[in-house]
């Protein structure tokens, strides 16, 4: 393959390499390794509580105490801002509760810290400590501190001990700039007001805290002597211990078991959408061992049971459990405001004759459509229908040219004797009417629906366009047809639908003659004289 220029083949080379070294064991390795570096700074002060700051936090340790939400971008320079609508006062009343707390977090390769830690907190922090501040003055002010109903003398001594030398000074680490310090300094006075005028309960914040907040801030690089570690409850103020659980150094990048090698990746908890595979924080420490010693070869497929399996659990006890769809590993760009999603391969119990392994038998199911497109070949469709086995759904379109020849179950699966559009022009044409009957008969039921061929990447798929096109709205919500009837349907309609089903059957392939069929009969309605 040659490239158009020097450039862009240095460019495509290094993309390359970069997706095949982020992959989903890379990620899970690297969190886990993390992890160990999490709970030997958590056994230094076991008595504080261990925090998860929501997402990425929530990735590197098995149990967490609490979680709470402070965003990167309101620490980002030129966009600083303090958050009312993410206050995160639990963690101000806890940290008072038990002396402390620690937040746990993680940010990408060349940064110690994520913003969220180097300034969204320490902004947090400092607006808590001056609105408490305030709030402790007004009391004095009206000679009222002494008198505060429901509050024990315990409580107000110490209110009245610390509030002479109560800190409301701006705690920043070193590496901010004096300059971005100086704009935050400019900006406390107002978000304080705005935080005062929130309608926060300050009176409680005031009550728990006996000492002020201040953040300190940990990463794998900090020295620690461990005959030095001072007792939480030694410092003169509240300690918010800030643990970024990712190494910022590039030596250990590349590293290597006496079985497998593996990359390593700093932040790797962060943007799970675009590698999770649908995998959560909990459902990751259940089976950490299991994924970690599996090796990079068959990480994905046992990621790929346990989330189906805990899917078709929680859809048992009646919990809300839909299909897993995440991003597609390549890009495509879409017009449609369909879900994203990827292909999902399912287990297939082996058969009787010349079957092959269940790889060639993989459906992809269409994000929350209760729709899926596969290869399934005549004898795996007998197999489920002779009721041996448990179907991938609950009703079937088979399309192929070999039939079936043994009696169905009622409404079960529909057989579309349809061949290649080379062989016969109007073969897919002549069955779209009984497809879409047997789809809209079906899917008004809330079944799911497999629509499936001998290769997957043709038939099906011109099948499952004609469906989602006649039956969806664009947003994709099955309707029963009614968006469809006030329509009219043009090309890129259709194509917005086909981008849709090939972002998660990636081996789609529609012919440009099968195509022509559903478009001509959609545009008509009706299926023309074929005479």
């Amino acid at each position: 393959m040659e490239f158009p220029s020097e450039r862009a083949s240095i460019y495509k080379v290094s993309r390359t390499i970069k997706r095949k070294e982020n992959t989903l064991y890379n990620a899970l390795r690297s969190i886990y390794e993390d992890s160990i570096f999490v709970g030997e700074i958590s056994q230094l002060w076991p008595e504080l509580p261990l925090l998860a700051n929501l997402r990425c936090g929530l990735w590197y340790f098995p149990e967490f105490h609490s979680n709470c939400y402070f965003k990167s971008t309101d620490g980002h320079t030129n966009n600083l801002s303090f958050s009312t609508s993410r206050l995160n006062l639990h963690v101000a009343l806890l940290a008072g509760q038990r002396g402390g707390c620690m937040i746990v977090d993680s940010t990408r390769k060349g940064k110690r810290f994520p913003d969220s830690m180097s300034k969204t907190i320490p902004i947090w922090t400092c607006v808590l400590n001056r609105a408490i501040s305030n709030h402790r003055a007004r009391l004095d002010g009206h000679g009222t501190l002494k008198n505060e109903s429901n509050t024990s003398g315990e409580l107000t001594s110490n209110i009245e001990q610390d509030s002479s030398g109560w800190d409301c000074s701006l705690h920043l680490p070193l590496w901010v700039s004096e300059t971005e310090k100086a704009m935050i300094d400019a900006r406390l006075e107002g978000w304080t007001k705005e935080f005062e005028a929130s309608g926060a309960d300050i009176a409680s914040i005031s009550l728990s805290l006996r000492k002020a907040l201040r953040p300190l801030w940990i990463s794998q690089k900090t020295v620690i002597w461990l005959n030095e570690v001072p007792e939480y409850d030694s410092w003169d103020f509240t300690p918010v211990i800030l643990l970024s659980a990712s190494s910022s150094s590039s030596v250990f990048q590349k590293l290597t078991t006496s079985e497998f090698s593996w990359k390593y990746i700093a932040g790797a908890g962060d943007d799970e959408e675009s590698w999770a595979r649908g995998l959560s924080p909990n459902l990751f420490w259940k089976n950490a061992y299991d994924l970690i010693s599996s090796g990079p070869d068959l990480c994905n497929q046992k990621v790929a049971n346990i989330v189906e399996k805990d899917r078709v659990y929680r859809a048992q006890r009646g919990e809300n459990a839909p299909q897993v769809s995440v991003r597609p590993s390549k890009c495509l760009v879409s017009t449609s405001q369909f879900p994203a999603g990827e292909p999902f391969d399912v287990d297939i119990p082996s058969v009787a004759g010349d079957e092959k392994s269940s790889d060639n038998y993989a459906i992809s199911w269409l994000g929350s459509t209760n729709i899926a497109v596969g290869r399934t070949p005549p004898c795996l469709i007998r197999h489920y229908i002779a009721a041996t086995d448990m179907p991938p759904a609950d009703s079937i379109i088979y399309c192929h040219k070999e039939s079936l020849s043994m009696s169905m179950h009622a409404g079960a699966c529909l057989h579309l004797p349809i061949v290649d559009s080379k062989f016969d022009r109007f073969s897919l044409l002549r069955n779209l009417p009984s497809a879409l009957d047997f789809a809209k008969t079906n899917l008004r039921k809330g079944n799911t629906l497999l629509v499936c061929c001998s290769n997957g990447e043709d038939i099906s798929i011109c099948v499952c366009l004609a469906i989602l096109t006649s039956l969806y709205t664009d947003t994709g919500h099955f309707d029963d047809g009614n968006s469809f009837s006030e329509t009219c349907i043009t090309k890129l309609e259709l194509r917005k639908r086909l981008v849709f089903i090939c972002k998660f059957a990636v081996n789609a392939r529609p012919s440009r003659g099968n195509l022509k069929q559903v478009f001509n009969y959609l545009s008509r309605g009706t299926v023309p004289s074929l005479s």
